[in-house]
């Protein structure tokens, strides 16, 4: 289990909500889907991310956009495009002034735009992420990025232009599988590329030290590890380990190991009935005392206010 492994295991589509938006010269499209996670790509034309506060980025037929964060960004043709058309949650289209005199609120299922044969085919796809787990991805990613078409393996893309426009049942599993393995595919090709800057932990993977650490912590979290046995398991001293885990992920090897066990129990705490004491012993900790201790020391309330607010 590697640690990128780890983070898209929680990072799953469920109920994803997608939008093909078909478009002719000049266009313009404002999502506002409040999604933490989105993909984009233009299985037809090319055009620009524009997000605020960010510059302007150029997309390809056929390349892969990733949003991290709600905040909205559109889609078009020149970064100095009007919106014509405005998606909001739940997938819901708005005509704005400037919208194509032949707009349909609905061309097909999960289709909007103006002729069916439009120049331009803009596909979107949401996550709603609600786990600690599939924050930290989110907090690796920078708010645009953008993955050439040949650097997507296979035909991901081709896939859901087949799929997003029918209705048939078990549709809405199919087009989440589609997002889950477009997801992975797209960063995986982004990390690896050259000027991506990835985190940390992602970089560390592919060194025969730390790399082999991360492993082990993220193998088995509960197990009671020391920076000692760590570096026995690595075939290097402590201090070669702590020095080379440090400056390759960012964060000594225990301070790396708390942070992950507390987000785990953060997801348990959120998606089981589990006692906190059975919780502490899951991701390591000898009671709940300790887990208690840890949890309000680094993120300020107790595992049993977590609870209660993440219910909330």
């Amino acid at each position: 289990m590697d640690v990128l492994d780890d983070l898209l295991a929680s990072t799953r589509a469920r109920g994803g909500v997608f939008n093909l938006t078909i478009l002719d010269p000049p266009w313009s499209l404002d999502i506002r889907d409040e999604a933490q996670l989105a993909l984009a790509t233009l299985v037809r034309g090319c055009g620009w991310i524009v997000r605020e506060g960010q510059e302007p980025v150029r997309l390809g037929e056929r390349d892969v956009a990733v949003l991290a964060g709600p905040e909205p960004y559109v889609v078009a043709d020149d970064p100095g495009t009007a919106p014509q058309l405005r998606i909001h949650p739940g997938g819901v289209c708005e005509p704005l002034p400037g919208a194509p005199v032949d707009y349909s609120v609905r061309l097909g299922v999960r289709t909007h735009g103006g002729r069916p044969e439009g120049e331009v085919m803009v596909v979107s796809g949401t996550y709603q992420l609600d786990s600690d787990v599939s924050r930290r991805l989110l907090a690796a990613l920078p708010p645009v990025l953008v993955v050439p078409a040949e650097n997507v393996a296979g035909h991901v893309m081709d896939l859901v232009l087949g799929e997003i426009q029918r209705n048939e049942p078990g549709q809405q599993s199919v087009l989440d599988r589609w997002l889950d393995l477009a997801l992975i595919v797209t960063l995986r090709a982004w990390f690896a590329q050259p000027g991506s800057h990835p985190p940390g932990w992602y970089r560390a993977q592919s060194d025969p030290v730390a790399g082999r650490a991360l492993r082990l912590l993220h193998e088995d979290p509960a197990h009671r590890w020391s920076v000692a046995e760590l570096a026995g398991r690595t075939g290097v001293s402590r201090a070669a380990l702590a020095r080379r885990f440090t400056a390759l992920v960012g964060e000594a090897p225990m301070t790396y190991l708390t942070g992950w066990r507390l987000t785990l129990a953060a997801d348990l705490l959120r998606e089981t009935n589990d006692t906190v004491e059975s919780i502490a012993h899951r991701v390591g900790y000898a009671n709940a005392f300790a887990l208690s201790v840890a949890f309000k020391r680094v993120r300020g309330l107790s595992p049993t206010a977590h609870r209660r607010n993440t219910a909330a």
